[in-house]
């Protein structure tokens, strides 16, 4: 299945909450502001009762596309959750949060998420002293993201780490302005985890 590239606009009204997807725009322009709290499309504003199997299905959707995952690798993340030792549905939201390009947003490098898969993407990150573009990477606790040199003089990432030093850092990252570093102290709790899903949702979806 190919990536969405539509408004994705109607994909946070899809699922009825806020998945910033745009960066600040979110805060501003959003159709959640603006009372369209109903499901996009010429059948939105009919109210359907929800299946149990359908609460399920888009909990599952929401977390696929607030982390900006395929279907295909959001089964795999599943699948090694559910052989790791623990909660499955927190092992799963740490392997998500533990990916590359959303801890680049969560340090606030990326305004969005699909902004920072793409920085990571033309390269302009570093694990650990060596160049790594691709957004999928799964950090461990001691790693160092690092801004590559030259991406320092870039305009708009200049202008994303100056907005840090005044952005909330979640407890599980180290934020060094001065050294365009961030750490990854360790791994997030599920009170750390600020995504809106009911992750024991999204266990019993691909348990049936």
């Amino acid at each position: 299945m190919a990536r969405y590239t539509g408004p994705v606009c109607r994909i946070c009204r899809r699922e009825g909450v806020k998945l910033f997807l745009k960066g600040d725009r979110c805060y501003t322009k959003c159709p959640l502001n603006h009372k369209k709290l109903y499901p996009p499309g010429q059948h939105g504003q009919i109210r359907k009762k929800m299946s149990e199997y359908g609460l399920e299905l888009r909990e599952k959707q929401k977390a696929r596309r607030m982390y900006g995952v395929m279907d295909g690798q959001f089964r795999r993340y599943v699948v090694a959750a559910q052989r790791t030792k623990g909660v499955t549905g927190e092992v799963l939201l740490q392997t998500l949060e533990r990916r590359l390009d959303n801890v680049v947003y969560r340090t606030g490098l990326g305004a969005s998420r699909p902004e920072a898969r793409q920085l990571v993407r033309h390269g302009h990150f570093r694990v650990n002293g060596r160049k790594v573009s691709i957004p999928s990477y799964q950090l461990r606790p001691g790693d160092v993201v690092s801004v590559s040199p030259k991406s320092r003089e870039k305009d708009r990432i200049a202008f994303l780490q100056e907005a840090t030093k005044t952005r909330a850092m979640p407890e599980w990252l180290s934020y060094s302005p001065d050294s365009w570093e961030v750490t990854v102290v360790r791994l997030p709790s599920r009170q750390e985890v600020d995504a809106p899903v009911e992750e024991h949702l999204i266990v019993e979806l691909y348990s049936r």
